[in-house]
């Protein structure tokens, strides 16, 4: 069994677990820390430190994290601190757990997961994955192939950024019921379609478990299915990262 360790780094828990990479599944059951309070680069190689011991992880390991990377640079911080911005976190982390670590874009590791394993398998042309959470975090593929780093979520709609419109968080604070919710998203994805022409969306974050309250009131022209794996595919996605099989 080929197999790598992947950590999703977010602003509330660290989670991560071994992955087996022949099947696209975890090896063991995940183990969650809860993310720091500052979330500072130290602290959260701490955490993730802790994590790797847990299970007696000595080789590399890929981490998703809610930012820009490139080369192993964080250039931006979504609900995590400013200290991240072009921080050198692939060789902080590396440094403070004793492993070799990769870090990943959250969106474009759990995209990944589900191009490779998931909803969007054996898929041909554009792809588009939109995890719904907090915000919105996005990757684009063609023929399986990843264009890192989009920020899709910040798509002007109505004079807003298209994830103080149609997040799960903006739901949820506004007491949006599922229609009025799923109007919000389908303007959004229509504003999407109109730009890619893409032949499929996946949908993920936590909110996909519940795509049965929405989904069924979007009508668009491209195909939209709920992400297949879940809350497992950033962890999946860094799994793959950590092979180099990105």
């Amino acid at each position: 069994m080929a197999s790598a360790f992947g950590i999703d780094i977010g602003g509330s828990g660290i989670k991560g677990a071994p992955v087996d990479l022949d099947e696209g599944r975890l090896a063991a059951e995940r183990h969650r820390i809860p993310t720091p309070v500052p979330s500072t680069p130290r602290a959260v190689g701490a955490v993730v430190r802790e994590l790797l011991d847990h299970f007696g992880w000595d080789g590399p390991a890929g981490c998703t994290f809610p930012a820009v990377v490139k080369d192993g640079v964080t250039h931006t911080a979504a609900n995590v601190d400013e200290a991240w911005i072009d921080c050198r976190a692939d060789e902080m982390l590396s440094s403070i757990s004793g492993r070799d670590l990769h870090l990943i874009n959250d969106a474009d590791a759990a995209g990944i997961a589900e191009v490779r394993y998931g909803a969007a398998r054996n898929t041909r042309g554009v792809v588009i994955v939109l995890t719904l959470g907090t915000g919105i975090g996005s990757a684009i593929f063609l023929d399986g192939r990843l264009l890192p780093n989009t920020e899709f979520g910040h798509l002007e709609i109505r004079g807003k950024a298209a994830e103080r419109r149609a997040s799960d968080r903006v739901r949820k604070d506004a007491e949006l019921d599922w229609p009025k919710w799923a109007a919000r998203v389908e303007e959004y994805l229509r504003t999407m379609e109109d730009l890619f022409w893409p032949d499929l969306f996946v949908i993920g974050g936590g909110v996909s478990k519940r795509h049965d309250h929405f989904l069924p009131h979007i009508d668009i022209r491209t195909p939209v299915v709920p992400a297949s794996l879940r809350n497992d595919a950033g962890i999946i996605g860094a799994a793959l990262r950590a092979a180099g099989d990105v």
